[in-house]
């Protein structure tokens, strides 16, 4: 089964709502974050869902895109990094963490299961 649009794969639908949600926690940060903390938890959910966008145009060459999707799977675990790191600094609460933590092993098995079935998503000639 073909995908037409990266918009529809059930990774990028849950990765951007991730990030959205992320971006919307972190308005809350303080200021002295704003370079670091706030700026790479951002970054990172942000390019779990730009990397699926460029994966969609790599689904010719199978090695291509897995390797895009790994590259997915590297940022979403840095996402989960940094929002370990925010409840440390007390910045989120115990709650947002684990409902954020879920969404991001949400998308990681999402990710896992399109790099163990390439196949699936090949633009077809």
């Amino acid at each position: 089964m073909a995908f037409s649009n990266f918009k529809k794969w059930a990774a990028y639908a849950k990765s951007f709502k991730l990030a959205t949600d992320i971006f919307r926690l972190s308005i809350s940060f303080p200021k002295e974050e704003k370079y670091s903390l706030t700026d790479q938890v951002r970054r990172s959910s942000r390019s779990v869902c730009a990397n699926l966008a460029e994966a969609f145009w790599k689904r010719r060459y199978p090695k291509h895109f897995v390797s895009k999707l790994t590259d997915c799977a590297g940022e979403n675990a840095e996402t989960q990094v940094w929002l370990d790191f925010a409840l440390q600094s007390g910045y989120i609460t115990e709650e947002s963490h684990n409902a954020l933590t879920r969404q991001a092993e949400e998308v990681g098995r999402l990710l896992t299961w399109m790099m163990n079935n390439p196949q699936q998503f090949e633009l077809r000639k």
